[in-house]
């Protein structure tokens, strides 16, 4: 697990850095020049795969007593990989859309490790009821779980919503959090593994959100720099991602 965590502790400030430069490839930036690439929809299952299954065989195969909290949360963690791997890609318009293999090779090698080090953690964690202040640490933590999950989901359903069938140019989105922000996606992910690193008072769960913060915010700046270059009348209060902060 040292080294799962040592990867990903030094990766993300290195992926936060460079991709205030580099635009990842893939989505509205796909681009020519990142070598093979599989369909957007063949690329989610199988850099998400790993993510969903690694952590459920290695708690399931521990051998340890597994308690009520850890199956909670390998249930949290469970129920959000199952929407990312299965259903966001099913759900996905524009079928035609590429995803470069080397991305999905780097996002496949993380969350192996990601699932690998939350997997043991849950296995052989402390995770029982404890005071109140633990336990009320834990019952935050698994609301903003929630929250961030079903924002998560609410703005990708939102997204959705803006084509209609055959239909491919980009819109504005409006109403709710998009008011707010560029991407309420985003934000409602960040949120998540926020609630997650607090629920489990970890440094796995710790070091998964500084990753996903790494590699997200930087995603939604460049998505706000898009919606603003793309759309004259684009709202330019909106912030990228954290409501009136950026």
């Amino acid at each position: 697990m040292t080294i799962a965590l040592l990867v990903i502790f030094i990766s993300a400030p290195l992926v936060f850095t460079l991709l205030f430069f580099f635009t990842a490839p893939y989505g509205r930036y796909f681009r020519q020049g990142w070598g093979p690439s599989l369909t957007a929809r063949a690329g989610w299952m199988l850099m998400e795969a790993p993510a969903l299954l690694v952590i459920g065989i290695i708690v399931v195969s521990s051998g340890q007593r597994v308690g009520t909290l850890t199956l909670l949360l390998l249930g949290l963690w469970e129920i959000h990989y199952l929407y990312r791997t299965c259903l966001f890609p099913l759900l996905m318009r524009g079928s035609s859309k590429r995803f470069p293999l080397l991305l999905v090779v780097f996002a496949f090698i993380f969350n192996s490790l990601n699932g690998y080090a939350n997997g043991m953690f849950l296995a052989t964690g402390p995770l029982a009821a404890g005071s109140f202040i633990s336990s009320l640490r834990v019952c935050i933590g698994i609301a903003l779980f929630a929250a961030g999950f079903l924002t998560h989901v609410w703005s990708d359903s939102d997204l959705r919503r803006l084509r209609k069938p055959g239909e491919i140019a980009y819109k504005i989105p409006r109403g709710g959090l998009w008011e707010y922000v560029s991407n309420p996606n985003y934000f409602g992910e960040i949120t998540e593994w926020c609630g997650w690193a607090l629920a489990t008072w970890s440094l796995p769960g710790l070091g998964f959100a500084v990753f996903t913060i790494a590699n997200l915010v930087p995603r939604a700046w460049a998505n706000r720099r898009w919606y603003l270059d793309t759309f004259d009348d684009y709202p330019r209060e909106r912030k990228s991602v954290i409501p009136f902060v950026f």
